[in-house]
């Protein structure tokens, strides 16, 4: 080989060893301009939360999440911008993330938190009773999976409380249709609302309510063996209820009067009572 030649494939080696340094040293810049470039986002997204600007807030969680998809800080982006929504009472957009992250990061280690702030969503949403139903609805079935797939969390905690706050909504919601229908003499109607307390709500505090109902409707209608059944069972369950009160009421009509009476001859003793007591201080 000619000292030419040597020097010429010398030359050749060392320029292809620079353009592979200078690959390497533009891959390592590009990486860090793009990690930087995620942080940076992610700090303007929180800066924009606390601002109160919640849709750039999500706007920049999103933009996280996509510009680094594999990073530790993509799912944790995505909760961000869910949670941006929320704050601000923008349930729906806040659900569709969320169901979004349930579905995309389905193994995560805050899908419990995902789940639970989706009830709260719905939760969230419930204004009135009466109109209201898919809204609690949903938020039951949220809060009862919680439960059954998470209970060992924080979570479960509160979603057995907002299920029992659900459960007297939904008995004051069968109350209120019951009572609608006792006022227009729809027996059967009422009948049936007030069972549905009794069966299915019978932890609330319309469980006296509906039992004392179930009592009135049968006498009214002329069933007392049916109502006499009903009164025993409040009596037995609430029996110094003001509901126990009104139902024996309706078996005794002197119940009241007697009532009243009994209250003065208490009055009229405690006040002999004091003058008694007083004298001896005379």
């Amino acid at each position: 080989m000619g000292p030419f030649k040597a020097f010429y494939i010398l030359f050749f080696l060392l320029i292809l060893a620079s353009c592979s340094k200078n690959n390497i040293e533009k891959s390592v810049i590009k990486e860090k301009s793009l990690e930087l470039q995620v942080l940076e986002a992610y700090d303007i997204g929180k800066d924009a939360l606390d601002g109160g600007d919640v849709l750039y807030a999500a706007k920049k969680f999103n933009e996280v999440e996509t510009l680094f998809p594999q990073s530790d800080l993509a799912p944790k982006s995505a909760l961000m911008a869910a949670y941006s929504y929320y704050t601000q009472d923008y349930y729906a957009d806040s659900i569709a993330e969320l169901e979004r992250f349930i579905k995309v990061y389905p193994y995560h280690k805050d899908i419990s938190y995902a789940h639970y702030l989706i009830g709260v969503c719905f939760f969230e949403q419930i204004v009135d009773e009466k109109k209201d139903l898919q809204s609690i609805k949903n938020a039951k079935i949220k809060f009862n999976f919680i439960l059954k797939e998470f209970p060992n969390t924080e979570y479960a905690l509160d979603a057995e409380f907002k299920i029992s706050l659900i459960n007297d909504i939904l008995a004051s919601k069968e109350m209120y249709v019951g009572r609608y229908y006792f006022d227009r003499k729809k027996w059967i109607s009422a009948i049936n609302r007030f069972r549905t307390v009794i069966d299915d709500y019978d932890t609330t505090i319309y469980t006296a309510e509906a039992l004392h109902r179930l009592v009135e409707v049968h006498y009214t209608i002329g069933l007392i063996d049916e109502a006499e059944k009903y009164a025993k069972l409040l009596g037995y369950n609430y029996g110094s209820s003001e509901w126990y009160q009104n139902t024996y009421s309706l078996f005794d009509k002197n119940y009241k009067i007697k009532k009243k009476n009994r209250l003065k001859k208490m009055k009229k003793r405690n006040k002999q009572f004091l003058e008694k007591f007083k004298a001896l201080f005379e």
